[in-house]
């Protein structure tokens, strides 16, 4: 299998253009020229050289690399947008951005023809991430979608609950064998993440549907305990409160671990440096809370936006569906590691070949767990995070109150954080 990588890999091996999030790029300038701005991804010149030859020069996309990390990529835009910067047109924007860039009025509404293009055969998950308040505002790029990696030699049958996985890992722990699972415990999204899994799986909420009051329900409740069960069941490594994704993925691969909840880059990964290991991995669905109800696994991913302050919407809009259709999303998926947020793209030939658990994200991925998008999803993350960790130290029900407490003075809160 060719070497894949998942935007949060990517990232870190990409080189930057611009020397930092305070050093603007010279955006390129012509009649014809798209300025796409876009989180390092090693393959993605070449989708933007296809969509550049097969326009017949009616645009010329020019790639301009954001920052490594998330929190650069956001801010670097944020800066410039609310200076209303004409230089940027197509924006990559994490799935949890849409509503701050809309309500910020960013980003422009996609309507008429070009809705109808970013809807058709988009899976209904992604398509919530590009909406805000009943509209459209971003075309969906691509999608993720964590699962369980295990052991089948330690373990013939994945465990399908959350108790069941850490009784299992401690019964290992007993016999002398493997028995970590490998987790992202940092105080980061990535801890969000498990905890927003955990509260729809529980059918609970954190936040209302319209995004504006905090609601930490008796399911989220339910989630703080799984969460704090974890924590002080003795099953995962001293590093686990620093992890973030690619150290659970080292984790791992150490051999030590017997369970490991990840995104799909994991899996080459494993076959490159450790073949041994991989061929004796499985991968299912993230264990839900009860007995019988399938988990909903928290989906990540990217789309594209068209900048507002953009002089040339038209082409924008034109380019953003060359950079996102199914040959495009192909690519990506089979060079980059990013999964389609386009359905048929996952009957591909080619993407079967490289995607041999295309099957269970697909699942995962049309009973999804979406992060409700609001103008506050940054400060949300924050809140929540600070929080959450160390896990161990969650007491379920003051937690709970002091999040319903802390969630709503974020979604409260006027203006962008920077």
């Amino acid at each position: 299998m060719r070497v894949r990588r998942n935007r949060a890999a990517a990232v870190l091996g990409a080189s930057l253009v611009c020397a930092s999030a305070l050093t603007a790029c010279a955006p390129a300038s012509g009649a014809n020229t798209v300025n796409l701005y876009s989180a390092p991804e090693e393959n993605l010149q070449q989708n933007v050289d296809r969509c550049n030859a097969e326009s017949g020069g009616r645009y010329q996309i020019v790639y301009h690399k954001l920052p490594r990390d998330a929190d650069g990529q956001r801010e670097q835009m944020v800066r410039r947008l609310a200076a209303g910067d004409t230089g940027m047109d197509i924006l990559y924007l994490d799935v949890s951005w849409t509503g701050e860039f809309a309500e910020a009025e960013w980003i422009r509404e996609w309507t008429g023809q070009n809705k109808a293009e970013a809807e058709r055969d988009t899976l209904r998950g992604p398509l919530e991430t590009a909406t805000w308040e009943g509209k459209l505002y971003a075309a969906p790029k691509n999608t993720n979608v964590q699962l369980l990696w295990y052991r089948k030699d330690l373990v013939p049958e994945p465990p399908k609950t959350w108790g069941e996985m850490i009784s299992t890992a401690q019964r290992l722990k007993q016999e002398g064998k493997p028995h970590w699972i490998s987790l992202t415990g940092a105080q980061y999204e990535g801890l969000y993440v498990h905890f927003n899994t955990l509260v729809q799986s529980a059918g609970g909420h954190i936040i209302s549907d319209d995004g504006k009051r905090a609601v930490i329900d008796e399911g989220a409740v339910q989630a703080l305990q799984a969460l704090r069960d974890l924590g002080t069941a003795g099953v995962t490594s001293a590093s686990m409160n620093n992890a973030k994704e690619d150290d659970a993925r080292q984790e791992f691969e150490s051999g030590q671990a017997a369970f490991q909840l990840n995104w799909p880059f994991v899996y080459p990964s494993m076959q490159e440096k450790k073949p041994e290991l991989a061929r004796n991995v499985g991968w299912a669905r993230l264990p839900g809370l009860q007995p019988g109800v399938p988990s909903k696994s928290t989906i990540g991913g990217a789309n594209y936006a068209v900048s507002s302050f953009s002089t040339k919407p038209d082409l924008a809009f034109e380019a953003t569906k060359c950079l996102r259709n199914p040959e495009s999303q192909k690519f990506s998926a089979i060079n980059d590691g990013v999964p389609p947020a386009l359905e048929s793209v996952y009957s591909d030939p080619e993407v079967a070949a490289e995607y041999p658990m295309r099957d269970t994200i697909l699942e995962a991925l049309k009973d999804p767990g979406v992060r409700t998008v609001t103008p506050a999803s940054q400060n949300v993350s924050t809140a929540l995070s600070n929080l959450l960790a160390p896990i161990a130290e969650i007491d379920p029900q003051s937690t709970a109150e002091r999040m319903r407490t802390e969630v709503q003075n974020a979604l409260d809160s006027k203006g962008v954080m920077p």
